[in-house]
């Protein structure tokens, strides 16, 4: 079977125009497209074909690069306070909802997520002694906006299992007093896994649902594709099950966790492109494996070669007059945890925010990339906040990718301008158009639960470069049209090697489209963020 869809289709596609009448799929190949052009061409081609007509302007599917659903599944859901500043903006408003959530638990654990002091000005000091003093017997745990630390009470450790005699897990730390005791903070990952522990494992009885709304949810936004950069394969099962029942709206695409000393899975020894490829599961597969250099910005530990700024946002952070944060490994701890994915084969994905993270992270690549023989490897740099020009350059040189968190310029721009880092640093963080420049087929990520998964905002900021509020960044380079729609589709299907199925609407990929209510190449950079997504269509079948 196969069918013809028609309406204002833009396949986005080298090889077919900027704009077509229709689309012939077919149905028996898993949705792939046939061929694009004129209506009554492709009718003729096929006269048994049912016809569908699309309400609006079609265009590949939204691919999410670097994404957290296993994760976020959980934290988005309602077995978790959401204190994101996107829904409450105010310290106040924070405070309340915490109080009442622990009034409402009757003593079960109380878990929150999306505390940020940069963005929800007079937060109190989250550490143990205000929490206890919140919560007492209660367990509380509140994960911050950025994923990157935890704050705790007594009662939380001690449901977590934590004690003054628990070690810190490499690359990750627990808070201390003076005299050795937890103070309630866990820094990085490893650490803040230990502290919501509980509430992983005890969501595992309903993963399935859980998983199922959160990908629901992701769908009705465009996107066909999301990327976990921190994916666990104990919810694969759960992914199967969501598919075995029809309940599966985009495809995955995931990373696993890289550990010291750990060894990654086995390579199947496939790459995208060739008729082999046809042999890999097109919903679901692991890509690659994640590991970290540095943290948040938002917290103070991404490793720079400049310091924060001295001012009231950042004493209230913690940090003393020319602080400067610190990579989580030194370079050959790195290259001792990517060394053996690397020679697996797998494709690297490294979290690196400030320019020493990049560099640190760029030596190491080339390390790798030279003694094992690397070609067409597609390491990839991931957030690259204070990444510059030079370095854009020198990773485009290495043949590493880039995937930037430009949503940051939407909410946080005037902090990273005025309280953080100041115009210089601040005003040209997450540079798109330097990435651009520099001959990267550069991507755009909202990191899971961190922003909203706004993918046409991302294009849209990655323009203009504006603020919430409407304030212009004093750096970095606007991206055109063109570049911002690639970065979210046939750059992101390139840098998660799947262009051989999805990121344009070309004869033999996906038919796995987005209608809009309107033309996003030729609206305006707000029009585009505020447009409508009418349906969502994953290899011509409609999901959403």
């Amino acid at each position: 079977m196969t069918t013809l869809f028609t309406g204002r289709i833009r396949p986005l596609s080298a090889a077919a125009p900027a704009l077509v009448e229709a689309m012939l799929v077919d149905d028996d190949d898993d949705g792939r497209v046939v061929a694009v052009g004129a209506a009554a061409d492709l009718a003729a081609q096929d006269p048994a074909a049912e016809r569908v007509a699309l309400d609006g302007w079609a265009m590949p599917g939204l691919i999410e690069p670097h994404g957290h659903p296993g994760t976020a599944a959980v934290l988005l859901s309602d077995r978790v306070l959401d204190l994101r500043p996107v829904v409450v903006p105010d310290a106040d408003g924070v405070m309340a909802a915490l109080r009442a959530a622990l009034a409402a638990a009757d003593g079960a654990p109380v878990y929150a997520n999306g505390w940020d002091a940069l963005l929800q000005r007079g937060l109190p000091d989250p550490g143990l002694r205000l929490l206890d003093e919140l919560a007492g017997s209660t367990p509380l745990v509140i994960v911050h906006n950025s994923g990157h630390s935890a704050y705790f009470n007594t009662a939380a450790a001690r449901l977590a299992g934590l004690d003054r005699s628990t070690p810190d897990p490499v690359g990750a730390s627990f808070g201390r007093t003076a005299d050795g005791e937890l103070n309630g903070v866990a820094l990085e990952a490893g650490a803040v896994e230990r502290v919501a522990a509980p509430l992983l494992q005890a969501a595992q009885a309903d993963i399935v649902e859980l998983l199922g709304a959160h990908f629901a949810d992701v769908s009705r936004r465009g996107i066909t594709t999301v990327a976990d950069l921190s994916w666990n394969p104990a919810l694969s099962p759960a992914v199967d099950a969501l598919r075995a029942a029809g309940r599966m709206p985009l495809r995955l695409r995931w990373y696993e966790m890289s550990r010291p000393g750990g060894t990654p899975a086995p390579h199947p020894g496939r790459r995208g492109g060739n008729e082999e490829s046809r042999l890999e599961d097109a919903v679901m597969r692991q890509v690659g494996v994640k590991t970290w250099t540095d943290g948040s910005p938002w917290i103070g530990n991404i490793a720079t070669s400049f310091p924060y700024l001295d001012t009231a946002a950042t004493r209230d952070l913690g940090l003393a007059p020319g602080h400067r944060g610190a990579s989580n490994y030194t370079a050959e701890q790195l290259h001792a945890i990517a060394e053996p994915s690397a020679a697996a084969g797998w494709q690297l994905a490294c979290h690196a925010h400030g320019d020493l993270a990049v560099d640190e992270t760029l030596d190491v690549y080339e390390r790798l990339i030279r003694d094992h023989g690397l070609v067409d490897h597609r390491f990839r740099l991931e957030h690259v906040g204070a990444m510059t020009p030079a370095q854009f350059a020198r990773a485009a040189a290495l043949g590493v990718t880039v995937s930037l968190f430009v949503d940051h310029i939407t909410y946080w721009g005037e902090v990273l301008v005025d309280d953080l880092f100041g115009p210089e640093h601040g005003g040209a963080w997450a540079d798109a158009g330097a990435a651009f420049a520099a001959g990267h087929r550069a991507t755009f990520h909202n990191d899971g639960w961190v922003t909203p998964a706004e993918p046409l905002r991302n294009m849209a900021v990655a323009e203009t470069r504006r603020t919430r509020s409407g304030r212009v960044m004093p750096g970095g380079t606007p991206v055109t049209r063109p570049q911002a729609l690639a970065a979210h589709t046939g750059n992101a299907a390139w840098q998660l090697f799947s262009e051989h199925e999805i990121g344009s609407l070309d004869p033999g990929l996906f038919a796995d489209m987005v209608v809009l209510d309107r033309d996003p190449l030729t609206v305006s950079a707000e029009e585009l963020a505020s447009a409508e997504v009418r349906e969502v269509r994953l290899g011509g079948r409609r999901v959403t």
